[in-house]
């Protein structure tokens, strides 16, 4: 089973769960924990591979990753601690695993807060896709995570995003990474469905001003489903919860007490 915390409240029946990116960890929630745990109980999930999932995965698993197989550990989970409903919080690519997750098991989604959205991969971000395919077993998986957490986060006020994500890379392994950037190569038709397909879910995009890669989509995705609603933070660029924690931290917790 995925390593996992558990942080219950005396009173509120609520869960929220805390879902993070590809190379990340639910470290990357330590600016919400304190919040998020004074009004609800919470959940926060290491992803197979990341964190302290990492020892307990390691060389399990030969078959592919795919995102039906990885939501499935995620209710293992759930299941496990009893959670029949929750909330869900994600960043990056764990907004794609809570989405799929709403779409295989409806009746244990609550509402979804997808920060950081990925809902389409624009011309830069498939070329980016194109170059670690081809250079994924040749160079250290490190460097190629450097420079894709430098082409989606470049500004000066991104920096402590970037460096947050690369210590966490720098914990996973080698084949580790190779296995999730496999599963991100074959990520449009998946993307394609869920901008398409109105799930009626509630769902709050909340992403950065400066997302350049991933806002425009988002945009005009809520425009056309109807249990959406988007905040934009102000000088803000793709990890919200980390650079803007006090905007994110209220605009979420305000969403979520409103169900």
């Amino acid at each position: 089973m995925l390593n996992y915390t558990t942080y219950r409240h005396k009173t509120s029946k609520k869960w929220v769960t805390f879902i993070h990116g590809a190379g990340g960890s639910s470290s990357i929630w330590f600016k919400q924990v304190r919040a998020f745990k004074s009004e609800f109980n919470i959940l926060l999930i290491d992803l197979r591979g990341h964190g302290g999932s990492k020892h307990s995965f390691k060389d399990v698993y030969d078959k592919k990753y795919t995102f039906n197989f990885l939501t499935e550990d995620i209710v293992q989970v759930l299941e496990f601690e009893k959670v029949e409903k929750s909330h869900f919080i994600g960043i990056s690519l764990g907004t794609i695993l809570i989405r799929n997750l709403a779409e295989n098991y409806p009746e244990k989604v609550e509402s979804m807060v997808l920060g950081g959205a990925i809902l389409k991969l624009n011309f830069r971000s498939q070329v980016l896709m194109r170059l670690g395919t081809i250079f994924k077993s040749v160079v250290p998986y490190l460097w190629l995570y450097k420079f894709f957490a430098f082409v989606i986060m470049p500004n000066k006020n991104h920096k402590e995003s970037r460096s947050l994500f690369v210590r966490e890379a720098k914990k996973l392994y080698q084949k580790e990474f190779i296995r999730w950037f496999k599963l991100t190569a074959d990520i449009n038709p998946l993307l394609r469905f869920f901008r398409t397909k109105d799930i009626k879910i509630p769902a709050l995009y909340i992403m950065g001003q400066e997302d350049y890669m991933f806002l425009p989509s988002i945009k005009k995705v809520v425009q056309q489903h109807t249990a959406s609603e988007l905040v934009v933070i102000e000088d803000c660029g793709h990890v919200v919860n980390v650079e803007q924690p006090d905007v994110f931290n209220e605009k979420v917790i305000n969403y979520i007490a409103s169900f």
